[in-house]
């Protein structure tokens, strides 16, 4: 397989694809609830009708087995099939994120994440960037059932996971759901090694409307190995003094700022945090992976260090950009 090369596809099939390994894997997933970023496919009806989904979810189109759908469509288009109630094409979407609850949503992260472990070197990492959610149950007023309290940046991104849901059992209104962990936890009880939990400090957070509490201002990076023994260069990554006069070990809080890019309508991977990920877990013509690219962040960095990228995309149309940012 070709080396600096993006499979479209979902990630779940294309990972299974790959014949090389990577070194490192640095990814940050879609997170649970957030967004619906476009990727929902048509099957059937009139290819040339202005389709419009059914506003009630039928039992018999649910395909997760789940029993109560008393709501309005859109908590999975990853957990639902719908109809078009004009032409009666069948919508179905594969994204990660939209799934019913946040159990489910870290079932197929770890699904991921499995295949992921199986493409990296024996001595290989796994960085994975995650945000929280919070429960925000509203019964009879439209609202989404669960509420992001902070994304990547605050610049454009696609339209929002609208929403209802049924009521989810363990939850309280106004819940930090606690996502990272839950899938932290999942993940080792999976075979990863959890090394280490890094803080994201954003000092130019997402403005919030909450009075209740403090800003959000943080997420987490994870450090997870393959096996108990791994390739970690701390030199590569040390930082200077505060005289200046040396260097010392970099700490586990990184405060990076979030920045935009002009071109992508979702949120970006600041390539400062991703280039530390890269210096300890790898050397100069290594191969790092991720599996949800995105923007292409984390390709555009493993080439500004001399590394070779591979990785994969749901969304074509992504592709475009991920060459501008790399090739111009």
């Amino acid at each position: 397989m070709t080396k600096d090369l993006i499979l479209f596809g979902d990630c779940r099939e294309t990972l299974k694809k790959f014949d090389e390994k990577a070194r490192v894997c640095v990814t940050s997933p879609p997170y649970y609830g957030l967004r619906d970023y476009g990727t929902a496919t048509w099957i059937g009806g009139d290819p040339n009708c202005n389709h419009r989904r059914d506003t009630k979810v039928k039992p018999e189109n649910c395909i997760t087995g789940h029993k109560n759908h008393d709501t309005m469509l859109g908590v999975g288009d990853a957990i639902y099939k719908s109809v078009c109630e004009k032409c009666g094409a069948i919508r179905q979407d594969s994204q990660i994120g939209l799934e019913e609850t946040p159990e489910e949503y870290v079932k197929e992260m770890v699904k991921v994440f499995r295949l992921v472990r199986d493409n990296l070197t024996d001595d290989g990492t796994l960085w994975l960037n995650i945000g929280d959610s919070y429960y925000n149950y509203r019964p009879g007023k439209g609202q989404g059932l669960v509420k992001q309290s902070v994304s990547k940046t605050n610049q454009d991104l696609p339209s929002k996971c609208n929403r209802r849901g049924n009521k989810l059992q363990g939850y309280k209104e106004k819940d930090l759901i606690g996502i990272p962990w839950l899938l932290a936890f999942a993940l080792r009880k999976d075979g990863w090694y959890l090394r280490q939990d890094i803080i994201w400090s954003k000092p130019n957070p997402m403005p919030e409307s909450v009075r209740d509490r403090c800003t959000k201002s943080h997420e987490y990076i994870f450090l997870f190995s393959k096996n108990q023994n791994y390739y970690f260069d701390v030199d590569a990554i040390k930082e200077p003094t505060v005289d200046g006069r040396g260097l010392k070990r970099k700490k586990s809080v990184w405060s990076v700022n979030t920045k935009p890019y002009k071109d992508a309508h979702f949120a970006v991977f600041p390539e400062e945090l991703i280039k530390p990920c890269i210096l300890a877990g790898s050397e100069e013509g290594d191969l790092i992976l991720d599996p949800f690219m995105g923007s292409g962040t984390t390709a555009v960095t493993a080439k500004s260090l001399n590394r070779d990228y591979i990785g994969c995309e749901l969304n074509h149309d992504y592709g475009k950009l991920i060459m501008k940012r790399i090739y111009g």
